[in-house]
């Protein structure tokens, strides 16, 4: 069986450089997916991102980083496994960019089907959230995962 891996893809209505420093540049980054991280994205380097869903912090190791047209990263994508993820960015025409993710490879077995139905929702998630901001100025996250801090009321 063919290991799994995450593909997940949306066009937005923004130019190539725009969506790529909303992904590099973590205060752009905070406006729609993380609430803060420690450092630009730029190859070799290791930043560390803060979700506001979680009391914890991921290090994300960025392997390559081509302005305006890639960025890779591996992080731990899987309980206990490193992934590497890859955004590409396709110009589509001057406002207009499509954005691919793809995350893996993992075993086809229980875990990496655990982790494939999560991840692959979390990056669904990314690029709408990325979207809604670029093109107008919407945080989604703000408060949608509120309920993963505490126990909800009765």
């Amino acid at each position: 069986m063919k290991p799994l891996q995450i593909n997940q893809s949306i066009q937005i209505a923004r130019s190539q450089q725009d969506v790529f420093q909303a992904i590099v540049n973590p205060q752009e980054m905070s406006n729609y997916f993380i609430s803060s991280g420690s450092d630009i994205m730029e190859g070799g380097k290791t930043v560390r991102w803060k979700f506001p869903e979680f009391d914890f912090t991921f290090d994300v190791k960025v392997v390559n980083v081509i302005p305006g047209e890639l960025v890779s990263f591996e992080w731990d994508g899987a309980e206990g496994k490193s992934t590497l993820v890859e955004i590409n960015l396709i110009k589509v025409n001057e406002t207009q960019t499509l954005v691919k993710v793809t995350e893996g490879e993992l075993p086809a077995d229980e875990s990496g089907i655990n982790w494939l139905a999560q991840n692959s929702g979390g990056w669904a998630n990314f690029l709408a959230c990325m979207k809604a901001y670029l093109e107008y100025g919407i945080n989604l996250r703000r408060g949608a995962f509120d309920f993963m801090k505490q126990p909800p009321s009765s």
